[in-house]
């Protein structure tokens, strides 16, 4: 596999990243991950479109657009021939090189692209909620920056307890979001999911969700995931996900009706147009 660092291909065992970069001291960075199928990502312009809001949040100043889609494209282009199978496409930019603090250098930020094998989701999953909140009036609410370790103990929790995502309220209670989802309730028919406000990262599969169906943006307590009809996730590498168990409570049938619809939608338009 071939690795992209700083305008350079490099095979992924050889490449390097200076031990002062602020992506590996302090968690410096944002980055974008996009899936891969026949060689095409999917939604590349709202992915680097983000990537260049999350820099902009923390003072990051990313490539031009035009040299970003070079990197992407070569890297893509260095590695056809193992994707014929879906993989997972990321981009991250970090703060560079610099002191072992939180000042930066003056170097510049480091560019990376890389590529991984990306497994199926299974059809369901089960959530857990976990003890921790997000802050929704932290400086990085809604960046997706590369400090990921909250989400990180998060993931573990939930895998302890049989799940395979973790989800958070915000610090005024609110639902937010998963680790590395968005969160969907269908309620009374009604499909919601929490609004920007409550903290969560603005996904891609998540907004284009809310364009293609009539799902709707609200506030929403934990007593309504408690409730909830049916729940699903969203994120660029599960698509649209039923959940079957959020914590102890089954959600029979899962994926229902709502759910199935949502999903249905969402891989027709996908399929029609690779970058919407």
């Amino acid at each position: 596999m071939k690795v992209w660092v700083d305008g350079t291909l490099h095979d992924a065992e050889e490449a390097r990243v200076s031990v002062f970069d602020h992506g590996i001291t302090v968690g410096d960075g944002v980055f974008e991950t996009a899936r891969v199928e026949g060689g095409v990502p999917f939604a590349l312009t709202r992915h680097l479109d983000r990537l260049a809001r999350s820099a902009e949040g923390l003072a990051l100043t990313p490539p031009a657009e035009a040299d970003l889609r070079a990197a992407v494209a070569a890297t893509l282009e260095a590695n056809a021939e193992a994707l014929t199978d879906p993989h997972r496409l990321r981009v991250t930019l970090t703060g560079g090189t610099g002191p072992l603090g939180s000042d930066r250098g003056d170097t510049g930020p480091t560019l990376l692209v890389a590529l991984a094998p990306m497994r199926p989701w299974p059809p369901t999953a089960k959530v857990v909620v976990v003890p921790w909140v997000r802050n929704e009036r932290a400086p990085t609410a809604g960046l997706k920056t590369t400090s990921y370790a909250d989400n990180v103990v998060a993931l573990a929790h939930a895998h302890e307890a049989g799940a395979s995502e973790a989800l958070l309220a915000n610090t005024v209670g609110h639902l937010c979001e998963g680790t590395g989802s968005n969160v969907f309730l269908v309620l009374d028919g009604e499909v919601v999911t929490p609004p920007l406000s409550s903290g969560c990262l603005a996904g891609i599969s998540r907004s284009l969700v809310l364009e293609w169906t009539d799902a709707l943006e609200r506030d929403l307590t934990l007593a309504d995931l408690a409730r909830a009809d049916e729940v699903f996730l969203t994120s660029s590498t599960r698509d649209v996900q039923a959940v079957h168990a959020v914590d102890d409570r089954v959600l029979a049938g899962a994926p229902g009706p709502r759910t199935a619809e949502v999903a249905a939608v969402f891989a027709q338009r996908a399929a029609a147009d690779v970058d919407p």
